[in-house]
C-alpha cells in the first residue's frame, strides 16, 4: 500500500510539472506601419507577435521594410512588435 501511494505521488508531480511548462500560444498581434502623420496606416495590416524576439515586425515580413507597430489603448501605433 505505501508503495502505491509513493508511485501515485511521483506520477502526480510529473503531470503537474508538464502542465506548467506547456507553452501558452499567444494569438497573433496585428501591426501597422506609420503613415505620414505618424498615425496607423490601417490599409497595410501585418501579422506580428508581442513576444520579444531577435527581429522587429516589418511590412512584408523581411528585415528592411517599414516597422509595424501595435496599437495602444488610445489607438496610437506605439507598441513594439516582433516577427512571428
Amino acid at each position: 500500500m505505501p508503495i502505491a501511494v509513493i508511485a501515485l505521488g511521483i506520477s502526480g508531480a510529473f503531470v503537474t510539472t508538464s502542465m506548467q511548462s506547456a507553452s501558452k500560444a499567444n494569438p497573433p498581434q496585428i501591426g501597422y506601419p506609420l503613415n505620414a502623420q505618424g498615425g496607423c496606416n490601417e490599409n497595410i495590416p501585418q501579422s506580428c507577435d508581442n513576444t520579444p524576439k531577435a527581429f522587429l515586425c516589418r511590412v512584408g515580413g523581411g528585415t528592411a521594410g517599414p516597422q509595424a507597430f501595435g496599437k495602444d489603448a488610445q489607438g496610437n501605433c506605439v507598441q513594439t512588435l516582433w516577427r512571428p
